[in-house]
């Protein structure tokens, strides 16, 4: 279950729709659901590229610098909202660097 992540602009579930940078839906109907997330942060190319469940969602332009800041987990509410939040993961987080 995923209440906001932060992947490279703010983002966030809201009415079950996890966006990206608040506009673009990246999965829909995720409220107490388990998703397997994938992110790969190409600095290179200065692309982002979200999979859920192993499909490709979403492909944006990144940051093309080296010190991209990566977050997850519940870190607050829209004012409209529950005030239960929850996030967890059944395996262990995983970063990788090429």
């Amino acid at each position: 279950m995923v209440q906001r992540l932060k992947l490279q602009h703010c983002n966030w579930v809201y009415n079950g729709d996890l966006k990206y940078n608040g506009n673009t839906v990246v999965a829909s109907n995720i409220y107490d659901k388990w998703l397997r997330l994938n992110v790969i942060h190409n600095v290179g190319a200065g692309k982002v590229t979200i999979f859920i469940d192993g499909k490709q969602k979403l492909v944006v332009n990144g940051h093309s610098r080296a010190n991209f800041y990566f977050t997850y987990g519940v870190y607050g509410a829209l004012s409209a909202s529950s005030n239960y939040m929850e996030s967890g993961w059944k395996e262990e987080v995983k970063l990788f660097k090429k």
